[in-house]
């Protein structure tokens, strides 16, 4: 493993930067940082599934400033616009509820609470629960986005989007903002995709055959070995090299 993590170091290295982030090489982040706002943030994170290229146009066309507009001009703004799976409805009833969490205090607000009772996964549960409760709106692609609170390990998705919105919104580099103050690096858990599921396999870094919250945990724990202060800090090299089909 010494050699692999040298390995993986020096990709590290060569990644964590802002060159990684370009019109070349998309990533949601790019449209993230351009307002460094935790609750924008979490709209990049969330629809950050698909093709790369079709979630920055998305995201590039979504006015950030929504958040604090009435209900009736987010409808108007956003008639005619979808994301897969996402409708226009979808996406207003989305960013209206996120404007309502906004004007109680936030997410970190809210994460904060579940996280003082039941660490990081309770904290991403508190969240979920809240935006459920601050809008009764239901429907296929609204509740695809948001996902479901975490009630236990066994049986549950990675909750890939959750776990990479805290390390946009924990750790604090070249690519990740740095913008809450709630937890240490150190408690982060991997956000684990079909990519670095892969790739992780491949490298001897994880054992677990389904790609689920358990072989994200685990991949956290191996990773942890390596930098137990910063253990997703490798998280966007086996990100880009699962992404690339690059096999250290």
């Amino acid at each position: 493993m010494t050699q692999l993590q040298a390995r993986l170091d020096a990709e590290v290295a060569l990644r964590n930067c802002s060159e990684e982030l370009s019109s070349e090489k998309p990533d949601p982040l790019m449209i993230a940082r351009t307002t460094r706002d935790e609750c924008h943030a979490l709209t990049c994170a969330l629809f950050a599934y698909g093709n790369v290229q079709a979630i920055v146009t998305f995201l590039s066309s979504l006015d950030a400033s929504l958040l604090d507009a009435h209900d009736e001009q987010i409808i108007r703004s956003t008639s005619g616009k979808y994301y897969r799976f996402q409708n226009s409805e979808d996406i207003a009833q989305w960013l209206i509820t996120l404007g309502r969490l906004k004007r109680q205090g936030g997410v970190e607000k809210t994460f904060k609470l579940g996280y003082e009772k039941e660490g990081v996964l309770g904290g991403i549960s508190a969240v979920i629960e809240t935006l459920y409760d601050l809008n009764t709106y239901r429907s296929q692609g609204y509740t695809f986005l948001i996902g479901k609170p975490i009630k236990r390990i066994a049986g549950t998705s990675a909750m890939k989007r959750w776990m990479m919105y805290l390390r946009w919104m924990v750790r604090n580099d070249s690519l990740d903002m740095g913008l809450w103050d709630v937890m240490s690096p150190r408690e982060l858990i991997m956000p684990l995709d079909t990519h670095t599921f892969s790739l992780s396999k491949k490298l001897g870094l994880l054992q677990r055959k389904q790609c689920d919250l358990k072989a994200a945990l685990e991949l956290t724990e191996t990773l942890r070995s390596f930098d137990p202060n910063d253990p997703i800090k490798y998280d966007f090299a086996l990100y880009r090299l699962g992404q690339e089909g690059i096999v250290l």
